[in-house]
């Protein structure tokens, strides 16, 4: 096995653990800058991901005349070969290795079985911008803490055990199971002996015994159970970069929940300290930017923030980089904490944490039909989304439906007909976009039905109850089917049902007919732009009380209502809706013509749930979010809201105690999360102008912090929109 070992320092150089911080954050710089100079602009998560040594080049083993490889013999063969193949990368600064280079789903390419066509569906989801989902990989979260159980040889023996007890027909998902654990435990075991190998030749006495301890502790989690906080977090390491080798990986659950049962065995047998604690919690940083949830309720309302919960934030600071965090707020939280986390918020100025609103989402997934002890177990998983641990399949944050698509043809259909009014307008908006949720809900059916045989969840079914029970992958054996549906271009289509109303239909400034050739000729000349300035300047959603909030309102319920219908046309689905657009603004603005609000053609639809930008003069933060919590679906997942804000409103204590007031005051009006940029204006337009000035730039983009530099031009200008319209407003 070809090995990538890092070992740059000499035998007799100190290191403290501030030192090894510093020094592995200056290597996850360069890390990051080496990415973006071979892989270019990466418009998503960090992973944690390093640069394959050039040394390494791993070749796929197609099943298929295309080239690619699908099902469980594709995936099992292609998955055991490449941990056969696959480098260790090791840093004997680190508390740990697990390291990967790359997904294997990008590797053989995104893609779908061609013996299980959907070409009629095709038709549909190009006619309305949907994507589907079929096809594409998870987004729910496993069950961390059952891994943690059982170890990969329990996971082993509970495989085997199940296999002699099902019928034979489930044996091609037993026999692939096995095989990718067995490869797991093997490779586990390769790396122990390599960081022996690794210690004998290490000649600083501080990072040979840490290789020492580096490799006893991955012999034993090989196969073993983990006993103490460090093989609990190394665990998770592996689990994190196998499953991200697969297809991405996971979200990594409640981390002050899971690891306290390991820390307070640590330090009741003397093993551990505070300082060691936070040292091993900021290596796991910088292994992975999962995500990661602080704080909450129990099932009987207490909350679970504990003493682990004030160092994983510690320790985060520490190590000052792109974190995905979130703290869930709910009656009881402990205020001390909280504003801890605010404070961090406004420290280091890097999106993290973010906040959820316990209230708005228990409710509202008790409002699909679960009882209240499943919607407290349900906790922030992703970008915007929840997920019950190891129970429900999801494709969050995946389906979206662009609904300024929908309105497009909804115009243009009524501009071909006979009758051009407000009502006919909204009446084909209505109908078009059922087309287009029906459609949407007919594509997760397909994926359900033929997923396994296009791309089996080999590593997640392991950590989640009912696969290995049943015999067969997640898609089927799932406790919960929680299929979310998101919509987009929430504030495009309400702004322009506004304009409609405003500029035609009562001030009668405009005929339909006029604003129709205005849109075709996307706002040409100087007649055309003062139309369009016009349009830009009617009454908009988060003005507050306007016409733009009362048609996002009205939107919001129809989309919502239609996608909620879906589950008696599909019983034992449960759909979800939600408004979020993830990084796909420009993708779905790039589908679309001019529209009514002023949008020019092919630029960006609005941001998730927020407004688009200018749309109030002064900017309020309680209007905007207002208007947000208003629009909320309802059913257990978010509609975020993104929140701009300077820096220095944070700089004194009373500063910051009203901060704190506003987090409370936004969730408790039904918001559902809240993300935060701390903007340093001056800082993030130099970084747009040459990113390389400030190579440690962290911004929350959407749902998910990121280095400003690794982002695309293009995506980065819709941050630098976000700070101009903050300014000018």
């Amino acid at each position: 096995m070809m090995i990538q070992y890092i070992n740059q320092y000499p035998e007799d150089e100190q290191f403290d653990y501030a030192k090894r911080l510093r020094l592995l954050r200056e290597r996850k710089l360069a890390q990051t800058e080496e990415k973006i100079q071979k892989e270019g602009g990466l418009n998503e998560d960090d992973y944690g991901r390093v640069v394959a040594p050039d040394y390494f080049q791993f070749q796929i083993v197609p099943n298929n005349p295309d080239g690619k490889f699908y099902g469980y013999s594709g995936w099992t063969e292609n998955y055991t070969k490449l941990l056969a193949e696959h480098p260790l990368y090791v840093d004997p600064l680190d508390a740990f290795v697990g390291r990967g280079f790359f997904f294997l789903i990008r590797l053989r390419g995104i893609g779908w079985n061609p013996a299980y066509p959907y070409d009629e569906l095709k038709v549909l989801f190009d006619k309305y911008d949907i994507i589907s989902g079929i096809g594409r990989d998870h987004h729910f979260n496993p069950d961390i803490k059952m891994g943690l159980e059982l170890g990969w040889g329990g996971i082993l023996k509970k495989l085997e055990h199940y296999r002699s007890i099902n019928p034979p027909e489930t044996y091609v998902f037993y026999d692939s199971e096995i095989a990718v654990v067995k490869s797991i435990i093997q490779f586990l075991h390769r790396i122990s002996y390599q960081l022996s190998e690794f210690a004998l030749i290490e000649r600083n006495p501080t990072l040979r015994k840490n290789l020492e301890e580096m490799a006893d502790i991955n012999y034993r989690m090989a196969d073993g159970v983990p006993q103490t906080l460090r093989e609990a977090i190394q665990w998770m390491c592996w689990f994190s970069m196998l499953s991200r080798l697969y297809n991405r990986g996971s979200a990594g659950g409640p981390l002050d929940q899971l690891m306290w049962p390991y820390y307070q065995h640590d330090i009741q047998n003397g093993i551990i300290n505070d300082e060691d604690a936070k040292f091993l919690l900021g290596c796991l940083f910088f292994n992975d930017s999962r995500y990661y949830q602080l704080g909450g309720p129990d099932l009987e309302g207490n909350d679970t923030t504990n003493h682990l919960s004030y160092l994983i934030l510690e320790a985060a600071d520490a190590v000052n980089i792109a974190c995905n965090l979130t703290v869930r707020v709910h009656d009881k939280t402990d205020p001390v904490f909280l504003r801890k986390a605010v404070g961090y918020l406004f420290t280091n100025k890097n999106g993290w944490p973010r906040f959820s609103g316990d209230a708005a989402l228990v409710n509202g997934f008790m409002r699909c039909g679960y009882p209240r002890e499943e919607a407290i177990r349900r906790i922030s998983s992703g970008c915007h989304w929840m997920s019950i641990p190891g129970k429900e399949y999801t494709l969050n944050d995946i389906v979206k439906i662009n609904n300024a698509k929908v309105f497009e043809v909804a115009w243009n259909e009524m501009m071909a007909g006979a009758e051009h009014s407000l009502k006919k307008l909204h009446s084909l908006f209505g109908e078009h976009l059922k087309r287009a949720v029906e459609a949407t809900a007919d594509g997760i059916q397909f994926h359900l039905k033929y997923q396994d045989q296009n791309e089996p969840e080999l590593i997640l079914n392991l950590l989640s109850h009912g696969p290995v029970e049943k015999g067969c992958d997640v898609t089927k054996g799932a406790t919960y089917f929680n299929m979310c549906v998101d919509g987009t271009a929430l504030a495009t289509v309400a702004d322009s049902f506004a304009a409609v109303e405003q500029r035609i239909v009562r001030e009668k400034r405009l005929t339909f007919e006029e604003l129709d050739a205005h849109l075709k000729s996307d706002f040409a000349g100087t007649e055309g732009e003062y139309v369009r300035q016009m349009l830009q300047h009617s009454e908009r959603y988060c003005q507050g009380n306007s016409l733009g909030d009362e048609w996002a309102q009205r939107i919001s319920k129809e989309f919502s209502d239609l996608v909620r219908a879906q589950k008696e046309r599909y019983p034992g689905l449960n759909f979800i809706p939600g408004w979020f657009s993830w990084s796909h603004t420009l993708l779905f603005g790039s589908h679309v013509g001019a529209t009514p609000n002023g949008r020019k053609a092919g630029t960006a639809i609005n941001h998730g749930a927020n407004p688009h930008p200018g749309f109030r003069r002064d900017g309020a933060v309680t209007a905007m979010c207002n208007s947000i919590a208003a629009i909320q679906p309802g059913y257990g997942n978010t509609a975020p809201v993104q929140l701009e804000l300077d820096p220095g409103i944070g700089e004194t204590e009373e500063g910051l105690d009203k901060l704190v007031s506003m987090v409370r005051t936004l969730l408790n009006s039904g918001n559902t999360l809240l993300n935060i940029n701390i903007i340093d204006g001056e800082k993030v337009l130099e970084a747009h102008k040459n990113p390389s000035l400030h190579p440690d730039l962290v911004v929350r983009v959407t749902g998910f912090t990121a280095y400003f530099s690794m982002l695309s031009k293009d995506f980065r200008q819709l941050v630098v929109d976000r700070i101009i319209d903050k300014r000018s407003v």
